[in-house]
Formats: structure tokens, sequence, C-alpha cells
């Protein structure tokens, strides 16, 4: 099968369900930025120091691929049958971060991203998981959404910014808070 079609040469794509719409339109921005999600968290995933969590940010991973395959469907179509998402999909990810919280010092203040690669490729996935969060949230504005898919993207960004601080304690980087300038 060749991956290029040249059916999207004029600026179209194809919704699950066989519509064609504009690659500018909101729903296909939403599940575009899903998807640079999944590869942030594909890059996480990678990092030596989450190797003990790797099966887990697989997990996320997949979940992000029915949330695409869900953004990427047309809300009558009948014709595919789309992955579900799970209210336990959600509490899997709050489970994870209540366990990494009971191990981390109280937040008293906030933390700059950064300190170390992984940990700075960390807080791009939380920040690209709130973007599509948005993208999401404002389709919710124009057409039927599953609210699912916001609680689940609004509860893993959470995930990933105590994944960060896991991350730092884990490696030994102290975290940078931000002390804001006062004139």
């Amino acid at each position: 099968m060749k991956i290029y079609t040249k059916t999207g040469d004029k600026g179209l794509t194809s919704l699950v369900g066989g519509s064609r719409v504009s690659k500018a339109e909101l729903r296909i921005e939403a599940y575009g930025t899903v998807d640079e999600l999944n590869s942030y968290v594909g890059m996480l995933r990678d990092q030596e120091v989450n190797y003990p969590r790797k099966d887990f940010l697989k997990e996320i991973q997949d979940r992000l691929f029915t949330i695409g395959a869900i953004l990427a469907s047309e809300p009558e179509q009948t014709r595919k049958q789309i992955p579900d998402l799970l209210l336990s999909d959600v509490q899997l990810l709050e489970t994870a971060m209540d366990t990494m919280d009971e191990e981390l010092e109280p937040m008293r203040f906030f933390i700059l991203p950064g300190g170390h690669p992984s940990i700075s490729f960390g807080h791009l996935a939380r920040t690209v998981c709130r973007r599509a969060e948005r993208n999401v949230i404002r389709m919710a504005e124009e057409s039927d959404v599953n609210t699912l898919v916001i609680t689940y993207l609004n509860r893993l960004s959470d995930y990933l910014f105590v994944l960060c601080r896991k991350m730092a304690q884990e490696l030994g980087i102290e975290e940078t808070a931000w002390k804001p300038r006062v004139h």
C-alpha cells in the first residue's frame, strides 16, 4: 500500500464516515494536535528515566489514537467501529498522579520548565496537550464532542506536569522556582 494517495493535494481530507473537509478545519487542527501530542509522549516514553513507565506511556499513546479516531469521525458515522474512551482511562491517570504525588515534596511555588532534556520534553508534551484541549473545546462549541475527550486531555496535562516533577526527583534535578520580578 502506498503512503501517498494524492487525494489531499487540493487541501481536503476525509473524515471517518467519508466526508471530505478542508485540512484547515478546526476538527483537523484538533486531531492533528492530538497526533503531535502523541509524538511527544513517544519521545517521553523513549527517555531512560521513564523506562519503568514505558508501558503506561504506551497506553496513553493508545488512548490518544482513540481520541484521534473519535475526533476524526463524523458524529453520525456508523460504517466503522471507533474504539471507546472510558472513564476508567481518566481514573488510571488520576491513580498514577496520586502515586507519584505521594513521593514528591509539596509544591510551594510555580516551577519553570526545564532542568534536563527529559523534563523539557515532558513540559513540551504538557503544553501541546493543553493546546489540544483548547482546540477540542473550541470544536465542542461548534459540534458534538464526547466530553470524556476533554476530561481525558485535561487530566493528561495534569499527569504530564506531575510526571515532570517526578522525573526531576528521579534525576536529582532541583526544580527552578519562578520568582516574579517586582518593580
